[in-house]
C-alpha cells in the first residue's frame, strides 16, 4: 500500500498533563468535559491524560503537553496513519505520546516542541489547523 500523503490535524486549545498512578490506586474522580480525557489501566500502572488544571494532586504529573487530533473518523482498515505522522516527527527530533480512540488518533507533544512539530508535519504534507 502506498504511504498516506496528507492528513488533516487540529491543534487542541487545552494544555494537558500526563499522570501516572500505581496499578492499585483508587481511580480519581475526574469531571467529564474538555477536549481530551483519557484513562488507561494496565497491570503495571494507571495513566491519565487530562487538562493540566484537572490533574489529581499528589500524583506523578508530566505537565506542558499539547494535542494534535487527526480530523475525521478513521476506519480500522487504514494502514500507516501513525507511521506517517510519527515518522515526520521522529525525523524532526520531536518526542511523541500517542493515543488512539475508537474514532481517531491523537499526538501529544511537549509545548516547547509544538512549533517544531507543526512545521515538521506541514513539511511532510499534512495540514494543521488551530496552530
Amino acid at each position: 500500500m502506498a504511504p498516506l500523503t496528507s492528513l488533516a490535524l487540529e491543534l487542541l486549545a487545552e494544555r494537558l498533563a500526563i499522570v501516572r498512578l500505581p496499578p492499585d490506586a483508587d481511580l480519581p474522580q475526574l469531571p467529564l468535559g474538555g477536549e481530551l480525557l483519557s484513562l488507561t489501566v494496565t497491570r503495571d500502572e494507571i495513566s491519565i491524560v487530562c487538562p493540566e488544571d484537572m490533574a489529581p494532586v499528589g500524583t506523578e504529573i508530566a505537565a506542558g503537553w499539547r494535542a494534535l487530533r487527526v480530523v475525521g473518523e478513521l476506519d480500522f482498515s487504514l494502514i500507516g496513519i501513525m507511521a506517517a505522522l510519527t515518522g515526520a516527527l521522529a525525523e524532526a527530533g520531536v518526542s511523541v505520546f500517542a493515543l488512539s480512540t475508537y474514532t481517531t488518533d491523537y499526538l501529544l507533544v511537549r509545548e516547547e516542541a509544538l512549533e517544531q512539530a507543526v512545521a515538521a508535519l506541514r513539511a511532510a504534507g499534512h495540514t494543521v489547523t488551530g496552530a
